[in-house]
């Protein structure tokens, strides 16, 4: 969420950056609304004022032990005066808690309107991002690594993991509907493997490992971005008023919501495996082969929460992005890195970029991971700020990426490291997770 005083300063980088993201959001509203809410502030401010003074008037011209009715007496007033006074201003008191009443009846659907309205504003994007309309328009950055040449007739990961007995669509359909699999025996070893590795490696580079919810309140899912603009693509659990995640990010993120930090405690860097869940509404007919588009995976995300600084989080941006990168390589996957377009940016990003790995029976690079950074805000949004060495209060920024996300990431793995013989060599630095083998093969 923006800083209102922001957005009125701004009203016409705001349109921009709406426009730019496709993100409908009626700002000239928002801000007439924002000038009836604050009228009928000041008004009720105003009344509120003299409803308090008022009380404490009369309270004082009712008390003969008081200073004040002393100090009256004393000047010459009658008691029968000061009771006539005290009458006058109950008398004024009564009339205006009325209006009070009245501007209250009227402030609460303006109040209604102004957050709606506040929870549709996207956060302008840093001016390097690319202008664009949709995934099509992101621009590459870098190439890591060669495309594998197949001396054979290479067979795609649905028919590799058929073969060899470790992937099952079918029955994973048949349990749960379209979308859905199951990873048997060496494939739930696989992808076990790729999530323990990638976990390690956050450890080791200092993130605390989390064990998180993945089902969460709805004012969770509105203070990480998700909702409003994303309800669409979450499970809901109606009846307990409780949200399936579609990352780690979200509890890790809101993790120290409603509180004010140590600045010296940033920043916090903390890491989580967990289940996800997405709909996938509105992706119909779209990659519906395989193992790219599905409604549950397992994913390692990364967060980090640091201080209000744009540099920092522009380094810290580059960091997340190293991590997700070094497990890449440590695989051996080549992919390439992309800067994501203004229309394919959520509204809470600043920039991101994305990994996409080259998938051979896609003949295409497909997006692996996301790396973002949000400035403010998720933290106006979640309430999470810091008290720095002068005592004053900032919001704090964040940042997430997904470190490595399965079983999507075994598309490239099983395609890419297949041999001719139907087996597929498991990379080196996954073999200590899988007893020390070197291959899958048919058991």
């Amino acid at each position: 969420m923006l800083d209102i005083k922001f957005i009125r300063e701004n009203v016409e980088l705001v349109k921009k950056a709406a426009a730019d993201k496709c993100i409908e959001c009626d700002v000239d509203r928002l801000i007439d609304v924002d000038k009836r809410r604050r009228r009928l502030q000041m008004e009720l401010d105003g009344f509120r004022t003299q409803v308090r003074e008022n009380g404490q008037r009369v309270g004082l011209l009712r008390n003969p032990r008081s200073e004040w009715y002393k100090k009256a007496l004393a000047e010459g007033k009658t008691e029968a005066e000061i009771t006539a006074e005290a009458y006058r201003v109950q008398a004024e008191l009564a009339e205006l808690k009325p209006k009070i009443r009245q501007l209250e009846d009227e402030e609460g659907p303006i109040l209604e309107e102004f957050e709606r309205l506040m929870l549709t504003v996207p956060q302008p994007p840093d001016p390097s991002v690319p202008i664009g309309k949709d995934e099509t328009e992101n621009v590459e950055l870098r190439k890591v690594g060669e495309p594998r040449r197949f001396e054979f007739e290479p067979k795609d990961h649905v028919m590799l993991g058929k073969e060899l007995g470790i992937i099952d669509i079918e029955h994973g359909v048949k349990l749960a509907g379209t979308r859905n699999y199951i990873l048997k025996g060496d494939g739930a070893l696989l992808h076990q493997a790729v999530l323990r590795l990638a976990h390690d490696m956050m450890v080791e580079r200092g993130f605390t490992p989390m064990v998180v919810p993945v089902l969460v309140k709805e004012d969770v899912m509105y203070g990480t971005g998700y909702f409003p603009t994303g309800r669409d693509q979450t499970y809901l659990c109606e009846r307990d008023e409780l949200s399936l995640v579609g990352t780690a990010e979200v509890p890790l993120t809101a993790y120290h919501c409603d509180e004010i930090l140590k600045e010296a405690d940033l920043p916090i860097r903390t890491c989580a495996l967990s289940t996800c869940f997405r709909r996938e509404a509105g992706a119909a007919g779209k990659d519906t082969y395989g193992l790219f588009r599905i409604h549950l995976f397992d994913k390692v995300e990364q967060v980090i929460v640091c201080r209000n600084d744009v540099e920092e989080s522009k380094k810290f941006h580059r960091e997340i992005l190293d991590n997700a990168e070094d497990v890449m390589r440590a695989l051996g996957l080549p992919y390439r890195v992309v800067d994501v377009c203004t229309g394919d940016l959520g509204m809470g990003q600043v920039q991101k970029f994305d990994i996409e790995t080259w998938m051979p029976s896609r003949n295409s690079y497909g997006e692996t991971h996301s790396a973002s950074r949000f400035y403010q805000f998720q933290a106006r949004r979640l309430k999470m700020r810091y008290r720095d060495g002068a005592k004053k209060v900032h919001y704090c920024h964040t940042l997430n990426n997904t470190v490595i996300a399965s079983p999507r990431i075994l598309i490239p793995l099983l395609e890419i490291y297949q041999n001719a013989d139907g087996t597929v060599t498991i990379p080196e630095v996954l073999r200590p997770y899988m007893g020390g083998r070197e291959r899958i093969e048919r058991s």
